[in-house]
């Protein structure tokens, strides 16, 4: 029996809460019903439908090309798995930053046809307008700063961000306005350890790190890299606890050639 299975559902406040009592969250992806399930049941705090699905589950290089449509689907999947943990989901590219209504709109139609407990977008000043009225439209919003990949034709490059000063003052001031507009938390994402503890230490909501050093409230990383499913994916900040890709293959290899024998099914796997 995992060590959560007894306590209640995770909220916003759930999180808050967290942070003021130095439990560290834990947050991960997952964009179907089964690995919901098993997620949730691991015990993680958060549950994460990122555009990362777009990699992941779509096969595409950037975030950029999953719609809306496609973040509903996946996130009405996992909702169906999840007992416990809080399920965000990703408001995909060009989905909100046109405008602050279809930002709302965007925001609504997750909510209203996925279940799901929260939505995040990337961006700080950029994005205020947006973020004020999704949130005083009673949506919780979680933030997202630093490397951005739904603005990397921008960037040029997946490097850490924020290394020079100037850029890490407007991440900070960026992370105060997200409190100030209401966000509940913050996705800090490959920027250095020294920054991301300084942020953390400067706002009230959690912040939730990615390569951002070991001071945030939380840590997440992408399900299918933490246990292994990608082989070609290895960022310094990747812990990989399982090496899936060999298991999986290396059993899709046995079954092919117990088929291939006539070993496969026997006769106790015979009606």
């Amino acid at each position: 029996m995992s060590v959560h299975s007894e306590i209640k559902k995770i909220t916003t406040e759930t999180l808050r809460k967290m942070k003021f009592d130095k439990e560290k969250i834990t947050m991960l992806t997952a964009y179907d019903f089964t690995t919901a399930k098993m997620v949730d049941a691991g015990g993680v705090d958060a549950i994460l439908v990122g555009d990362s699905a777009s990699n992941v589950m779509a096969g595409f290089e950037t975030t950029l090309p999953i719609t809306l449509d496609h973040m509903i689907y996946h996130a009405q999947c996992v909702v169906r798995g999840v007992d416990r943990a809080l399920v965000v989901v990703d408001l995909p590219f060009g989905s909100y930053q046109s405008n602050p209504e279809k930002a709302l709109e965007s925001s609504v139609r997750i909510m209203k046809e996925s279940q799901a407990h929260a939505i995040k977008l990337e961006g700080g000043s950029e994005v205020e307008e947006s973020i004020r009225k999704i949130v005083n439209a009673g949506i919780p919003v979680m933030g997202h700063l630093g490397l951005t990949p739904q603005s990397i034709f921008q960037f040029g490059t997946y490097k850490v961000r924020a290394k020079e000063d100037e850029e890490a003052e407007k991440l900070l001031k960026d992370a105060k306005l997200l409190e100030e507009l209401g966000c509940f938390a913050l996705v800090l994402e490959k920027i250095p350890a020294a920054l991301a503890k300084k942020v953390s230490e400067s706002i009230s909501i959690p912040t939730i790190g990615i390569g951002a050093g070991p001071d945030c409230d939380g840590q997440v990383l992408v399900y299918h890299d933490m246990v292994g499913m990608n082989q070609g994916f290895s960022p310094k900040f990747l812990r990989r606890y399982l090496d899936l890709y060999t298991e999986i293959t290396g059993a899709v290899s046995e079954f092919v050639k117990d088929v291939k024998a006539v070993d496969f099914p026997n006769e106790k796997e015979s009606y």
